[in-house]
């Protein structure tokens, strides 16, 4: 039996009841500490539409992104055509390309550009003219290399494109050497071959494929030249000096939907340098954390003390869907104009989807392979990033909707 009286019973009452709580607000403030720091849900993407295509293959280190977006595109054309799945040779296309351009920067007296990169045009452009072949019989692995790897024989085509310039004159012997450093990286390109027990060309392959390269049409959106109207995007990958046609971007986006609402898929050139591009976390976005009105009544409470910029920390840590900002035809054309925008990549869409908020995400194929992320190298990127940081699209004259096709004339 312990002896105590009320003072020491009162005492220590009180302190009981003081220690319950100090433990009642390290709880509350654990709890506090807790929701900012991990997310409510995750992203949770429904599917709206989605075509087929082709496996996700891999440029590796190559700047090939435009002809392995662009083959990919093709073979989904094939498939959408009744023709079935075919794995078409990109290093064929890019092959061809090397020497396109290394003519064309002769004649611009060295002041073309003989990089690695590319638009969709070129791979039109090498088909029309040179045919394809299937993968299988020019995979562009030669030597040593196991993945595709262009970083020596880009370097040594640049150091050999400024001989002739220099010499005013592209000599017989110049041509065979330019083949020759593309025959010791790439392969031999054969002038038959034997595909599913029929002997073809290059040329007569294409034929049979029955692509027509005239159906396809390269669309942008800036307010620097006449809406529907041809006119040029300046940027470095287009040294074919090719010409686009200009919508404005609400229409761009209808052409996007129209096309893979009707059975197309969208061959698409943007800028993925941003923050909100995350092809690991297999999403890119384009958050707008200064409406918190938008967000839900927990959510509102869980940012509403955070400063934009921390609000901003949050969405790239791609827990959760965040508004998006409207992107309008002024947001584009600021971006392009300072350089923000820039021509980075191209991928192949092949459908839509929405997330738990409704917010429209369209599915992209990427290049970099499968083991990059757990998509299976897929992401989505949303509406509002697409018509952000979009340079052109690339679709069959058909996917486009009947009364922008008017204006455009085609």
């Amino acid at each position: 039996m312990f002896n105590l009286d009320s003072n020491s019973i009162v005492m220590k009452f009180k302190l009981i009841l003081t220690l319950l709580l100090c433990i009642s607000i390290i709880n509350v403030n654990a709890q506090k500490k807790k929701s900012k720091a991990e997310p409510v849900e995750g992203y949770k993407f429904t599917t709206v539409v989605s075509l087929p295509a082709t496996s996700v293959k891999n440029q590796s280190r190559s700047g090939t992104c435009w002809c392995f977006a662009t083959t990919s595109f093709i073979e989904s054309e094939l498939i959408r055509m009744g023709k079935g799945e075919y794995d078409l040779s990109e290093m064929f296309i890019v092959r061809q390309n090397y020497i396109d351009r290394l003519n064309d920067n002769y004649l611009r007296r060295g002041k073309g550009n003989v990089s690695q990169g590319s638009l969709s045009h070129d791979w039109i452009r090498v088909f029309a003219n040179k045919g394809i072949v299937p993968d299988e019989v020019y995979s562009g692995l030669h030597s040593d290399f196991e993945v595709h790897n262009h970083s020596e024989m880009a370097a040594i085509i640049k150091a050999v494109s400024e001989v002739p310039v220099k010499r005013k004159n592209q000599s017989e012997e110049y041509h065979k050497i330019v083949n020759a450093i593309l025959d010791t990286y790439m392969g031999e390109v054969p002038e038959t071959f034997t595909y599913k027990e029929r002997t073809f060309t290059p040329e007569s392959f294409a034929e049979e494929l029955g692509i027509n390269p005239d159906d396809y049409v390269e669309i942008t959106s800036f307010n620097h030249f006449s809406f529907y109207t041809p006119g040029k995007i300046e940027v470095p990958d287009n040294w074919a000096h090719a010409d686009f046609y200009n919508v404005p971007v609400g229409e761009l986006t209808e052409i996007m939907d129209y096309a893979l609402n009707n059975g197309y898929t969208v061959n698409w050139d943007g800028d993925v340098s941003e923050k909100g591009f995350s092809h690991t976390n297999g999403v890119a976005i384009n958050p707008d954390v200064t409406k918190t009105e938008d967000f839900s009544e927990t959510d509102r409470a869980r940012f509403e003390d955070m400063s934009p910029k921390e609000r901003l920390e949050e969405a790239y840590k791609f827990e959760q869907p965040f508004p998006e900002i409207e992107v309008t035809q002024d947001i584009r054309q600021q971006g392009y104009e300072s350089f923000v925008t820039t021509d980075d990549h191209l991928m192949h869409i092949t459908g839509i989807v929405k997330d738990q908020n409704g917010t429209k995400y369209y599915i992209t194929k990427n290049s970099w392979g499968i083991a990059r992320n757990k998509f299976g190298g897929y992401l989505n990127m949303s509406e509002s990033y697409v018509k952000a940081k979009m340079i052109f699209i690339m679709v069959h004259k058909d996917a486009i909707p009947e009364a922008i096709k008017s204006k455009l004339g085609l």
